[in-house]
């Protein structure tokens, strides 16, 4: 292709879960995939600091239409705190600022503070995040020393399991609710032990029902384009995936056309009210409706998924 020459891009449908490397933001992460798979529409979900690691839902096409469902998932991580100091941005990018001695807890206080976080509670999101206060992102106002209020955020936590205490060194896996900040979680922690602490590392290992088996690290995806488009193509998840916890109904040929045309239609079912996957005959998948009790189906999200040539 000659110098200057935009290339064409191509209609690219699938999830890529991508092992995000360190350093790197979420969003130049799905740039650098992106490109490698010449496709034209892109989006993650649940994005991911940069110094974070771990599993990024990057979605093409029309699978960018699951963006949604899968912000609301549940996330597990493995959360590495250093314990006796305190940054001002949570994690080891920011500048310490307070120091205090780790107590000499034994291992099953340590234990009985990491379970006393289970359940539902509120938390306070730090100032060194990407919500917005009137217009302006809330680190932007951090980064000018400025410090506004902040409305508690309800959260859950499911589980969370001590791995390793060492020193300083305290290592945990926590499988937590959308909205959950880790790093404000490793301070209430600290606080609760009579320290401070921040987030040393963090890697997320699953988002919904999606595994850490399942990842590609980015000099896997690099590997597999550089044999060609198609081996990279060939590792793409399809998008129902991201909604396997939906229950799943069948429409026949003709209720399958006017479901995609944006009509209710009725179905046999014995499934619940509520969302669900609908397909049509030969497992293609259509997209996302609405179950009423009546047993209409509505559409809520109509997929197009390209036809890929034998």
């Amino acid at each position: 292709m000659a110098r200057g020459m935009k290339r064409h891009a191509d209609p690219v449908d699938g999830l890529l879960l991508l092992d995000k490397p360190s350093g790197m933001t979420s969003n130049r992460a799905l740039q650098v995939v992106r490109r490698l798979l010449n496709a034209q529409k892109a989006g993650h979900t649940g994005s991911l600091d940069p110094a974070a690691t771990g599993m990024l839902p990057l979605c093409f096409g029309e699978a960018t239409k699951v963006c949604a469902y899968l912000l609301n998932a549940d996330k597990s991580y493995r959360v590495t705190a250093k314990l006796g100091s305190a940054t001002d941005t949570g994690d080891g990018d920011g500048e310490v600022c307070s120091t205090a001695d780790v107590p000499d807890l034994p291992i099953e206080r340590w234990n009985e503070i990491l379970q006393s976080f289970c359940g539902e509670s509120t938390q306070i999101p730090p100032m060194y995040s990407a919500l917005k206060k009137d217009g302006k992102r809330l680190y932007e106002l951090a980064r000018k020393g400025e410090v506004v209020e902040r409305e508690p955020r309800a959260i859950r936590i499911d589980e969370i399991r001590l791995l390793e205490l060492a020193g300083n060194r305290l290592v945990f896996r926590v499988r937590c609710s959308k909205g959950t900040y880790i790093r404000v979680l490793v301070e209430d922690i600290a606080r609760k032990a009579g320290t401070v602490a921040y987030t040393a590392r963090l890697h997320r290992e699953s988002v919904g029902d999606f595994e850490s088996a399942s990842m590609l690290d980015m000099t896997a995806v690099e590997a597999l384009a550089a044999e060609g488009l198609e081996p990279l193509r060939a590792r793409l998840l399809p998008a129902d995936v991201a909604l396997a916890d939906l229950p799943g109904v069948l429409v026949d040929p003709d209720d399958a056309e006017r479901f995609c045309g944006g009509q209710a239609v009725s179905v046999d079912t014995e499934q619940q009210e509520g969302l669900a996957r609908v397909y049509a005959p030969e497992e293609r998948f259509l997209g996302v409706g609405y179950l009423s009790a009546e047993g209409k189906l509505a559409p809520r999200r109509v997929f197009k998924i390209q036809e890929k040539t034998p």
